[in-house]
């Protein structure tokens, strides 16, 4: 299992993603935000 700090790099780094306007796409827009809210939810239900 992945440390709370490798998890939260990666999500900084998907909310990053998402917010540059480059990702104008919006499948991949739709994949970022699919994983953006897997790692939200891995998150909380570690600290449960």
């Amino acid at each position: 299992m992945r440390d709370e700090s490798e998890i939260r790099a990666q999500y900084e780094f998907l909310a990053e993603e998402l917010a540059d306007e480059e990702m104008s796409h919006e499948g991949v827009k739709a994949m970022f935000t699919h994983y953006k809210r897997a790692l939200g939810w891995v998150l909380e239900e570690e600290h449960m």
